[in-house]
């Protein structure tokens, strides 16, 4: 059984600027592409994530973007050459949750060391370039999804 929420709808730019985000593409890059100031596309994220559940880190606010369908949710991709350590598959709804090393280290009880090693190496096995793009692989390839999401939502 599905969870739903409303729908939550995002100004254009602030959709654009999520999107640009989603791609893996950095704010500054971003605000270039949308030919705006950075501040201009730092305001935008900011009235973005306040509407999508007040999320505080862009992770979040785009795990909750895809599961509300404020913006679309990227095609899915063919999981069966992903395979996943269990110490990286416990990082995935920490990361898409917009946790710090140090929240995901108290959350899952292992030395920051190992927590860093092990969220470095699930960026590089999801080919993400940063962690806001790591939660779009993680949609794509169906590891996380608008039911999880939702659920923290409640």
């Amino acid at each position: 059984m599905t969870a739903t929420v409303m729908k939550i709808n995002l100004a254009r730019r602030e959709r654009q600027v999520l999107e640009g985000l989603a791609d893996g593409r950095t704010l500054a890059r971003v605000a270039s592409d949308l030919t705006v100031k950075n501040g201009t596309a730092t305001g935008y994220l900011r009235h973005a994530r306040a509407k999508l559940y007040g999320a505080s880190e862009t992770e979040a606010a785009l795990a909750i973007a895809y599961a509300t369908q404020a913006i679309t949710p990227p095609e899915p991709l063919d999981p069966e050459g992903l395979d996943l350590p269990a110490e990286q598959r416990d990082l995935v709804p920490l990361i898409a949750r917009g946790m710090s090393v140090t929240e995901m280290g108290t959350e899952v009880k292992r030395p920051l060391d190992l927590i860093r090693s092990d969220s470095q190496q699930l960026l590089r096995n999801l080919d993400a370039k940063n962690r806001v793009h790591a939660v779009t692989r993680l949609w794509q390839y169906r590891m996380l999804t608008a039911d999880q999401v939702i659920a923290w939502l409640r």
